[in-house]
C-alpha cells in the first residue's frame, strides 16, 4: 500500500510554528535516553528548555 500524499496523520506541531525539517541530534551519556523516554511529554518539555537556554544566552550578550 503506497503512502498517501496530504494525509492527516503524522507528527504535527502543537502550536502555530512548524517544526524544522531536520532534527537536532545530541549524543548523551549511556542510559539517559531510556530514562528520558519514561518522562511524560518529554519532547515538548525539552523543546521548551532549549528555547529557555537560547533566550538566556541572548540576554547575556
Amino acid at each position: 500500500m503506497p503512502f498517501q500524499k496530504k494525509h492527516k496523520l503524522g507528527a504535527l506541531p502543537f502550536n502555530e510554528e512548524p517544526f524544522d525539517k531536520s532534527p537536532l541530534c545530541v549524543r548523551v551519556r549511556e542510559g539517559v535516553k531510556d530514562k528520558l523516554k519514561t518522562i511524560p511529554n518529554w519532547q515538548e518539555r525539552l523543546r521548551n528548555l532549549i528555547d529557555e537556554l537560547i533566550e538566556d544566552n541572548d540576554n547575556c550578550q
